[in-house]
């Protein structure tokens, strides 16, 4: 089942203070997005989608699902 981005639970994110690592980044979106109170379904398919190719499908993940500063 594919789950709609949500308006409700959009983070603000700013990618530079991660230092491009993707584990920082993904941590940072998680965490994010559980202060927003988004369900686990929902923080799971982020995740999901985010781990499911390559380093520039993460960061588009990330800009679909966050505001990135």
């Amino acid at each position: 089942m594919t789950i709609e981005v949500n308006a409700k639970y959009v983070p603000v994110v700013e990618l530079t203070t991660c230092d491009g690592n993707a584990f920082g980044v993904l941590g940072m979106v998680n965490r994010e997005l559980r202060n927003l109170g988004a369900p686990k379904e929902y923080r799971d398919q982020f995740q999901a989608e985010a781990t499911s190719g390559d380093y520039d499908n993460l960061i588009r993940t990330v800009m679909r699902y966050c505001e990135v500063e």
